[in-house]
């Protein structure tokens, strides 16, 4: 009975064990690599026989057992720098959507650390409920901050919509209290 107590409390110890060894083969990622592993972002500062050390974004240090790591998957960002960002928004179908698609790649286009400029697209994905869905896809130069081009992007996507007189769609939230429907509309002034 006690060899089957060991055997159990030894197994995730020892899997951890063997699967740090083999991180430390595949060489899938080092130290200084920035990596997603599940919902942690991080710089991998330390590769150990039981646990992967990174330090994530907002400062943090985790500790993820390699057990974890090697069972599931994660990304490499270093390993891949050139990144695509990827951007939804939803119009009313009755907007002039050919005139929302070039004002959106006239903005993408302006854009700093833009790079392949000529496969920035606007694709609609969906029409449903009397709008359309639109995905915005555009490559980053290597070494740009992905927030901040991201960020701009939305920013004068918005602006020149304004100018445009292009609606986005506004959230509408229905709530339903002793009987009565109230039916708001989120506005963002």
């Amino acid at each position: 009975m006690a060899g089957v107590i060991a055997g159990v409390a030894l197994k995730d110890l020892v899997s951890s064990i063997f699967s740090g060894m083999l991180i430390g083969i595949d060489k899938a990622f080092k130290v200084g690599d920035y990596i997603t592993i599940g919902t942690h972002s991080g710089t991998v500062q330390e590769i150990g026989f039981l646990t992967t050390k990174i330090l994530t974004d907002d400062g943090k240090k985790a500790y993820i057992p390699n057990q974890i790591v090697f069972n599931a998957p994660f990304y490499n960002i270093t390993a891949s720098p050139q990144r695509r960002i990827i951007l939804n928004f939803e119009i009313p179908a009755d907007e002039d959507i050919s005139k929302a698609q070039k004002s959106i790649l006239d903005v993408i286009k302006s854009l700093d650390n833009v790079d392949k400029l000529d496969t920035a697209e606007v694709i609609f994905t969906d029409l449903k409920q009397g709008s359309f869905n639109l995905q915005v896809k555009f490559w980053i130069k290597i070494g740009a901050n992905l927030a901040q081009v991201k960020s701009k992007a939305y920013l004068g996507i918005k602006e020149r919509f304004d100018v445009d007189k292009i609606q986005l769609v506004t959230p509408t939230s229905i709530s339903i209290t002793n009987g009565e429907t109230n039916v708001t509309e989120n506005q963002d002034k």
